[in-house]
This record gives structure tokens, sequence and C-alpha cells, in this order.
């Protein structure tokens, strides 16, 4: 899976996820690899798709793992690729998915995000490179996790 996040210091783009999982919850863009695709093309297509833009820069921050081990209705790992982005072409657009919107880095909504967020967001914030895994709980509450910085990404 792919996640882009666009950082113009001091704002960051987030959407509001408006179906499917995740709902509800402000986040990046992204989604799954198609079979014919790498990771970054993913990643182009999902930005494109879900905000309406194109990232002039991007480069891959982080890999982290995903665990939902008592959920009923998922039974995997989803590995994310994270990456960041602070050049974009267009302006971010509400689609059927995502609603985009701006905030200052102070003003991050944590209380509407995935609660793993709050642990490695300062790190991608801080122009760090890292891995991770977060283990969830069947109220999407962490039991357990894991973050670390790295020198680059296999």
């Amino acid at each position: 899976m792919t996640l882009c996040i666009v950082h113009q210091h001091p704002k960051i783009l987030l959407a509001m996820k408006k179906r499917g999982f995740g709902k509800d919850r402000w986040n990046g863009f992204g989604g799954k690899v198609k079979e014919e695709e790498t990771i970054e093309q993913a990643m182009l297509r999902e930005l494109k798709e879900e905000g309406g833009i194109v990232t002039k820069d991007h480069k891959k921050v982080a890999i982290l793992d995903f665990e939902f081990p008592n959920h009923l209705d998922i039974n995997e790992i989803f590995q994310v690729h994270i990456f960041k982005a602070s050049e974009i072409d267009g302006e971010p657009q509400e689609t059927e998915e995502m609603r985009p919107e701006w905030f200052e880095i102070d003003k991050i909504p944590f209380d509407s995000m995935w609660a793993d967020d709050i642990h490695w967001l300062p790190l991608f914030l801080a122009d760090k490179i890292f891995k991770g895994r977060f283990v969830f709980d069947n109220n999407d509450q962490i039991i357990e996790h894991f973050l670390e910085e790295v020198k680059f990404l296999e």
C-alpha cells in the first residue's frame, strides 16, 4: 500500500476519508498497489484520483506495517510505503472518496486520525527516514508498536 502526505512548512495537506476503510478520519492520500504498478506509480495514481493533484517532487520516507490480529474483516498485515511531497501541480480537490484540507502543523487533528499517526508524524515532519510496526485491537487502538530511524529504506 501507499500513502503520500504533502508538507509545505508550516502546513500539511490531509484529507477526510469519506468512505471505505478509514472513513471519517484525516489521512494522507494512498491505497493499494495494482498488479501492473510499482509502489511509486500507485502513489502517484492515488494522489491524482483522491486529491486531483500531481507531485513535482516526492521521496519515500518510511515503511510501516499495520496489523489487526483480532479484527474479523482484516486478516493480513498492511505494509504501507509512505511518501513525502512538498511541491504539487494543481489545487487539491474534493473527490468521491476524500475531502482535502490544509492544516498548520501545530493544529494537526490527531484526535480525528488513526492512533498511530501521533507517533510517526513527528518523524515525518522532521525529515527523518524510518520504519515501524503497529498492532491494533478491535477498537483500532494501538496495543503494540515499534518505530526506528534508519539511514535508508530497502
